[in-house]
């Protein structure tokens, strides 16, 4: 347990000493924030701009640190060969991707933070409704994105090519799931395709859980169902 606890504490240091990763999960998101709250027009339907910008920016955060930032870290350290030398240790894949994926998610909770606190100070941000249900909905967000990433990582050969993968997979769905655009100023047709998107479950329940709307039990489960199956997938195909 402590040495597991030692790498997931290394990675993490690593993370935010990366300027481009530091900058993107940290100040970007923020930065976006103040953008999009400029106006502080509510949203069709009377609801505060920034109560809905909030929790859709959350998503972008752990999606940036699922999607991008965590499959081209485990691409480099295979592309160095960091991978091989951990194979002459007792670290399994399991360890190493649960390992990664806390580190990486640790880096979402900061990133997540800083919003909120942004949001509670400048904005008049409100409080979850439902702060255990919020906390349940980030939670299997996190898992089920970052499971993606972890596949993503697990088989590609280096850190280019995952980055491009990433960003590739990663911006279709933020501003098709509603992570970007509040999804009530979407047409129905860009919903539609919108709710396919893994990440769609995430910002619907978070969102829900924050206005203090009953979270969908299959929402829910789809993030947990993808969670199984791509992390599943990730360590049972996992490359040196």
């Amino acid at each position: 347990m402590k040495g597991i606890t030692q790498v997931i504490a290394v990675e993490l240091r690593l993370a935010v000493r990366d300027p481009m990763s530091a900058f993107f999960a940290l100040a970007f998101p923020a930065l976006m924030l103040w953008v999009k709250l400029r106006t502080g027009r509510p949203l069709p339907g009377g609801l505060p701009a920034v109560d809905a910008t909030v929790p859709m920016l959350s998503v972008f955060v752990t999606g940036l640190a699922a999607l991008v930032i965590l499959p081209a870290t485990l691409a480099q350290y295979r592309e160095r060969r960091v991978l091989k030398r951990l194979r002459a240790t007792p670290a399994s894949p399991a360890m190493l991707l649960g390992a990664q994926w806390a580190a990486h998610m640790l880096l979402a909770v900061l990133g997540t933070t800083l919003l909120i606190v942004i949001g509670l100070v400048g904005y008049g941000l409100s409080a979850p409704a439902n702060v255990p249900g919020v906390l349940l909905a980030w939670t299997l967000g996190a898992l089920s994105l970052s499971a993606i990433g972890l596949l993503i990582g697990a088989l590609v050969p280096g850190g280019r090519t995952a980055t491009v993968i990433g960003l590739s997979v990663f911006f279709p769905m933020v501003f098709l799931s509603g992570a970007m655009i509040p999804r009530e100023t979407m047409s129905g047709s860009m919903r539609a395709i919108g709710d396919l998107t893994p990440m769609a479950p995430a910002v619907e329940a978070i969102r829900d859980g924050w206005a203090g709307n009953a979270m969908s039990p299959v929402t829910l489960g789809v993030m947990i169902a993808i969670f199984v199956v791509a992390g599943g997938v990730a360590a049972r195909v996992f490359r040196w």
